[in-house]
């Protein structure tokens, strides 16, 4: 039976696959966490904003039904970075959310970690965003819950993101993400780490998470198109106390929630 679940890495406490398949194929077989880690731009996005006390609808398509979406669950759509404006001033970027005005519910479109997110919860999967900002509050929060052991599981999602032809494209910022919530579930005694997970984590510690930021792919496209500003707020580490725990088809902040 074992050998028939290569894929699972089993027994380990944390656990680590790339993508919207890799989630598939480790969820929604067995009770665990998943935290899925889009760092440019959704799960930073939805840290800024839940940590405002603002309601985050996951949304995998970025297109007019997202507006149709909105508007049936009375939320505040938000728009490309391009397509900010003083009425319609909610976007993807984590600075754009900074300045926004605040709203109480957001619907916040993303083919990579918002489509993830929204596939796992339909499984049944428990989901956390998580970023650079946040992972040790995600790490402490789910060491609270009993998770990262072999019979409740943390699964690491980085999201990655895509190539023209549509395929995965691996993605520093979110590997080294995933790294900094395994390494923070590591140093509170989870485990045992996948050597998936444990390749991630030590990723992590051996590189500069900011510098990385800024000259990786991902954040060399962002700099190149004017929004250097959103590098710069996914590179704050661990400024965050916010867990946005995906419940009822939106994200919340579960620490504020456990703590009020």
């Amino acid at each position: 039976m074992h050998g028939e679940r290569w894929w699972a890495q089993e027994p380990s406490g944390v656990r680590l696959e790339w993508g919207p398949t890799g989630a598939e194929r480790l969820t929604g077989e067995r009770s665990g966490w998943l935290v899925v880690v889009d760092v440019l731009s959704f799960t930073t996005a939805v840290d800024v904003a839940t940590a405002r006390g603002t309601r985050v609808l996951p949304y995998p398509w970025r297109d007019d039904t997202a507006a149709t979406f909105a508007a049936r669950h009375q939320a505040a759509p938000a728009v490309g970075r391009r397509q900010v404006t003083a009425d319609a001033p909610w976007s993807l970027s984590p600075a754009a959310l900074r300045d926004a005005p605040f709203v109480p519910r957001l619907v916040l479109p993303s083919p990579n970690g918002s489509s993830i997110a929204a596939a796992a919860t339909a499984r049944g999967s428990r989901v956390v965003a998580a970023c650079l900002r946040n992972a040790g509050a995600v790490a402490r929060w789910l060491a609270g819950q009993g998770a990262g052991t072999p019979n409740q599981p943390v699964l690491l999602v980085p999201a990655g993101e895509r190539w023209p032809d549509a395929s995965l494209r691996p993605a520093l910022e979110d590997l080294l993400g995933a790294g900094a919530v395994a390494a923070a579930l590591a140093n509170l005694g989870a485990g045992p780490l996948s050597p998936e997970a444990n390749a991630a984590r030590a990723s992590y510690l051996a590189m500069d998470p900011v510098a990385a930021l800024a000259e990786c792919s991902s954040g060399r496209e962002l700099r190149a198109g004017g929004f250097a500003g959103d590098v710069a707020v996914a590179a704050e580490v661990d400024v965050s106390t916010s867990v946005p725990l995906l419940a009822d088809g939106a994200f919340t902040d579960a620490a504020a929630n456990l703590s009020s």
